[in-house]
């Protein structure tokens, strides 16, 4: 009978290989280093370990993205019931508390246990779909500079931390979540337009005229049939990960660059979707955009979406590679904090 060691390795080997297994048929991968991710990702399978503060506690999130994630968390094995064991720490926050109750949760973290002033916070992490400001106060403003905080995509500008703070991917409640795109299909369209997510109606106006372009008021299983999918950064973007799976690449119109992207440090989102400016978006500068793509170009990105698809998925119970397990490979990353000397504060 095998060992648990050799079943653990057995184990490991097997998710490598489901890993890998796709990119065999893509000449691109999605990944930034796929090696390196897959060693990690494997290494933190077995290592990685979360301390939760008061964890018999009630946490109520405010969007369902926030909550599959607690779920899985806590039905984890990375979480850990001894402290001294920790890689990070989970500091839960009802999404409901006002910016002076928080500030009583981390005095009464840094009060009860010795963890908080070892890094000042820097090897904690909180989830905030709407995310935390600055303030003059001593414990909100550690949280905010030192901690790692994991918000919803996009995040509020100015609240998000390049580098430093997360992003949740998306939480799609579409029927199209299951959807399989079927062989030989055709392509009719150029893009597919989901009406109520885009925010320049002046462009929306002139899409619905234009033959080449599929404007619905919801997302319906007609987007197989377009060759890109219409994005608005300061809109919905829900479905993005729906539009991947089905082989519909995203074209994102935003007015500033983009760091709060989900996965950054994993996907290489310049392969996979289009980035084009707010300002000089007209139906003609965006046709132009997109046909300048040539068909092998195409076929990459598409292949690369399909591929990165796959950590887009919330799944209840988690499963290898989705949505929750790259979130913990993010934290995983952020493990080693700086570990700040303590001083007295006036």
């Amino acid at each position: 009978m095998p060992s648990p060691t050799d079943l653990r390795l057995y184990f490991r080997f097997t998710l490598l290989l489901l890993l890998l297994a796709p990119l065999s048929s893509a000449s691109v991968s999605p990944y930034l280093s796929p090696w390196m991710f897959t060693s990690s990702y494997v290494h933190m399978l077995g290592n990685f370990k979360i301390f939760v503060y008061n964890s018999d506690k009630r946490f109520n999130p405010k969007s369902s993205a926030e909550s599959l994630f607690h779920a899985s968390l806590m039905n984890s094995s990375f979480v850990t019931r001894d402290p001294e064991t920790a890689d990070l720490f989970f500091v839960p926050l009802d999404s409901y508390l006002s910016m002076r109750s928080i500030s009583h949760v981390v005095r009464h973290i840094r009060t009860e246990l010795p963890y908080w002033d070892r890094t000042l916070g820097a090897d904690h992490f909180y989830v905030s779909c709407s995310g935390i400001g600055y303030g003059s106060d001593r414990n909100l403003l550690e949280l905010k500079k030192n901690s790692i905080q994991i918000t919803c995509f996009p995040a509020p500008e100015g609240k998000f931390v390049p580098h430093k703070d997360i992003t949740l991917p998306p939480f799609s409640t579409s029927h199209l979540v299951e959807l399989q795109v079927p062989k030989n299909h055709s392509i009719k369209y150029l893009g597919f337009v989901n009406r109520g997510a885009l925010k320049t109606t002046e462009l929306i106006d002139e899409l619905v005229k234009d033959p080449d372009f599929l404007v619905e008021w919801e997302m319906t299983d007609r987007l197989t049939s377009s060759k890109f999918c219409l994005f608005d950064y300061e809109g919905d973007v829900s479905w993005i990960g729906v539009a991947m799976q089905v082989g519909c690449v995203p074209v994102v119109i935003t007015s500033r660059p983009i760091q709060d992207l989900p996965l950054i440090d994993v996907l290489r989102w310049q392969e996979i979707v289009m980035f084009i400016g707010r300002s000089q978006v007209g139906v003609m500068e965006l046709k132009q955009a997109l046909g300048s793509v040539n068909e092998d170009l195409y076929r990459k990105m598409q292949g690369v979406c399909m591929t990165a698809s796959r950590h887009f998925m919330w799944n209840k119970p988690a499963q290898p590679f989705d949505s929750f397990h790259l979130l913990m490979y993010q934290l995983w990353l952020r493990r080693h904090t700086i570990r700040y000397a303590r001083r007295g504060w006036a």
